[in-house]
């Protein structure tokens, strides 16, 4: 059955369908295959992306460098940005919950909700604001760079303190 999954999915867009079947899966309280699919689904997307970066030599520091780099050039719209520091904290709670609560049980909704809404708020960031395409379309580590990244745009709004510096420069969003 998973063999006629697969043939129905163009090979181009495998790793996509992958990562967007866990999240899929989290939302139906399937922990184990959400977590598995998604993993792949990443998992693929970064080698992918490595490959059409053929040039990109670094170690992991310079790839999450890159990765962040990226994440702040496609993030300049000030209400996206404000969407996504709203968004990506209830997205990543959401998920917490939907992971650590036993499935349809009242947490468990309430942690769907959130993290609904806030994936609501960060696609409306991009089509409405932004005007491009999620950064984790181009880029699988925005999954994480993301949330590292808006954190560390609230700490500078909450406490005036410089976001921690990337010292990499990226020169375009397809280098």
């Amino acid at each position: 059955m998973l063999q006629t999954l697969k043939n129905l999915v163009p090979e181009d867009k495998r790793d996509v369908a992958a990562a967007a079947g866990g999240m899929v899966a989290l939302m139906m309280g399937r922990k184990a295959t959400a977590l598995a699919l998604f993993a792949s689904g990443v998992r693929g997307l970064e080698r992918s992306w490595r490959a059409r970066h053929p040039d990109f030599k670094g170690g992991w520091k310079q790839r999450w460098q890159h990765a962040i780099a990226f994440y702040e050039e496609t993030h300049q719209e000030p209400t996206n940005r404000l969407l996504h520091q709203v968004g990506i904290p209830m997205i990543v709670g959401g998920a917490a919950g939907l992971l650590a609560m036993p499935a349809y049980t009242p947490p468990w909704w309430a942690s769907l909700g959130s993290w609904t809404v806030g994936w609501g708020l960060n696609f409306v960031g991009h089509g409405l604001y932004e005007k491009n395409a999620p950064a984790f379309q181009d880029d699988p580590l925005s999954f994480l760079a993301g949330p590292i990244w808006d954190l560390q745009q609230l700490r500078k709004k909450v406490t005036g303190a410089a976001p921690m510096p990337v010292p990499v420069a990226h020169a375009t969003a397809s280098a």
